[in-house]
């Protein structure tokens, strides 16, 4: 993506495939904005926290569900981060979080190109299982034990961990492990691809297109 400002000038933001699930978070701040939002209570989020360990997942979904449905209705329930956010709001503004998310795009001081690159399937699922690979090589293992203590937070059940942490844990072999992560990661490219596939407004190249691609971005910048 490369956003272009009066100011600013041109600055460009890459977006990998298969880098993390937050790829199409990012690319919808970026493009969209985000919704101006009050701050809330810390000492809430604790509670909820601790809530969340004592009383599990259902204490927390009676109360959403309760106090905000329309954003429980819309929620990855089986994220509890997310569900937790929506009832911190709720109890630190009185007010729900549905009402403040608008999903309206606001303006922006910069305009946008957007330019995906096009690759051979096989090629694509070739460079995740040697990326992997490399990732093991230069010590994925050893980090997911000094984090095994702390398996249970959200943040960490994530592909390339929570397979890990399941031959830790004795549920399966380090190769049937390893093999799990190349395949989770493939489908999440998958995934990815398609999403951005949807947007009309991004223009697709092969790699080796650059010449193309500079021409591309001159054209766009002279409308």
């Amino acid at each position: 993506i490369a956003a272009r400002s009066s100011r600013a000038g041109l600055a460009c933001l890459n977006i990998d495939i298969g880098d993390g699930a937050s790829t199409t978070l990012m690319v919808r701040i970026v493009c969209k904005g985000l919704d101006s939002l009050p701050e809330t209570d810390l000492n809430v989020r604790v509670h909820l926290n601790q809530q969340l360990a004592m009383e599990g997942i259902e204490s927390i979904k009676k109360q959403l569900s309760a106090y905000d449905p329309e954003y429980y209705e819309k929620v990855d329930q089986a994220n509890p981060q997310r569900m937790i956010r929506g009832l911190e709001f709720y109890l630190s503004t009185g007010t729900k979080l549905s009402a403040h998310l608008t999903n309206s795009k606001k303006i922006r001081s910069f305009n946008i190109i957007k330019i995906g690159l096009n690759m051979d399937r096989a090629e694509l699922y070739s460079r995740i299982n040697q990326r992997v690979d490399k990732m093991m090589e230069a010590g994925l293992l050893d980090e997911v034990k000094s984090l095994q203590a702390y398996r249970r937070f959200n943040a960490l059940n994530t592909v390339g961990y929570s397979e890990l942490f399941s031959y830790l844990e004795g549920e399966t072999t380090l190769p049937e492990a390893v093999d799990q992560i190349k395949q989770n990661t493939r489908r999440f490219a998958k995934r990815q691809l398609t999403w951005f596939r949807r947007d009309e407004s991004t223009a697709w190249f092969e790699p080796n297109q650059t010449d193309a691609i500079i021409q591309y971005i001159k054209l766009y910048k002279q409308t």
